[in-house]
C-alpha cells in the first residue's frame, strides 16, 4: 500500500503520515491545503507596501490634546485612534457598526467609530474611554461598573461606558427599560448585562438626586 495520498492532476501529494501526525486528517475543517506553504507571490500580494488611497491632513483634539496627522482619506476614526494614536481602549468588534464596541464621542454625540470617517473629525473634538479619566481618577460610570460587577470579559465595556455617559448626561436614564432601549446599539448581552444596567441607573440617580 502506498503511504502517499494520490494527487495526480488534482494537486501536489501530501504524505499520509504528515496528515495523521498533525491531527488534521480528521474533522470537517481538515484540508491538505492548510499544510502547504503559501506561494511567495501570493504572500507578497497579501500585505501592500503602501496605502493606495489619497492622503489628507486633518487637525483635531483627542481627549483634550491637539493632533495633526496626514491620513488616508478613507481611514476610519477607529483605525486613526487605535493604529495612529495608540488609543487602544476603543475596541474593534464587528467593524460594521452593529456591535457598539467602538463607540466614542465626537463633539457632543456618541458615534460608532468604525463607520465614521476620520476626515469627518477634522476640526472636531473626540473623546475616547481614556479621556474619561485623564487625571487617573475613575469616571463615576467606570467606578459604578466595578461596584456592580458589570464586567465579564470586559471587551464591550469601553463602548458601553461611552454610550452610557451620553445617556446619563442627557438625563434619559429614567429606568431600566429606558436604559436598555438607549443602549440597544451596544449588543453585548453576557451575564454582566444586569450589572451594566444597574451601574448606569446608580449613576443617573446620583446625578439627579
Amino acid at each position: 500500500m502506498s503511504d502517499g495520498i494520490p494527487g495526480g492532476e488534482r494537486g501536489p501529494q501530501v504524505p499520509r503520515r504528515v496528515v495523521l501526525g498533525t491531527g488534521l486528517g480528521t474533522g470537517a475543517g481538515a484540508s491538505a491545503g492548510a499544510l502547504l506553504p503559501l506561494r511567495p507571490r501570493a504572500a507578497a500580494q497579501s500585505v501592500p507596501a503602501t496605502e493606495p488611497g489619497a492622503t489628507i491632513r486633518i487637525r483635531l483634539t483627542v481627549n483634550g490634546r491637539p493632533a495633526e496627522l496626514e491620513i488616508d482619506s478613507r481611514a476610519s476614526l477607529l483605525d486613526l485612534l487605535r493604529e495612529r494614536l495608540g488609543l487602544t481602549g476603543t475596541k474593534k468588534g464587528c467593524d460594521h457598526g452593529q456591535c457598539g464596541a467602538c463607540t466614542v464621542h465626537l463633539g457632543e454625540r456618541s458615534v460608532v467609530s468604525c463607520l465614521t470617517l476620520a476626515a469627518k473629525a477634522d476640526g472636531g473634538r473626540v473623546t475616547t474611554i481614556e479621556g474619561l479619566a485623564p487625571d487617573g481618577t475613575l469616571h463615576p460610570l467606570q467606578r459604578a461598573f466595578i461596584d456592580h460587577d458589570a464586567l465579564q470579559c470586559g471587551y464591550c465595556t469601553p463602548g458601553q461606558i461611552m454610550s452610557a455617559a451620553i445617556l446619563v448626561r442627557d438625563g434619559r436614564a429614567t429606568g431600566a427599560e429606558a436604559v436598555r432601549e438607549f443602549m440597544s446599539g451596544n449588543l453585548c448581552r453576557c451575564g454582566a448585562y444586569a450589572g451594566i444596567v444597574a451601574a448606569i441607573l446608580s449613576v443617573a440617580e446620583t446625578r439627579e438626586g
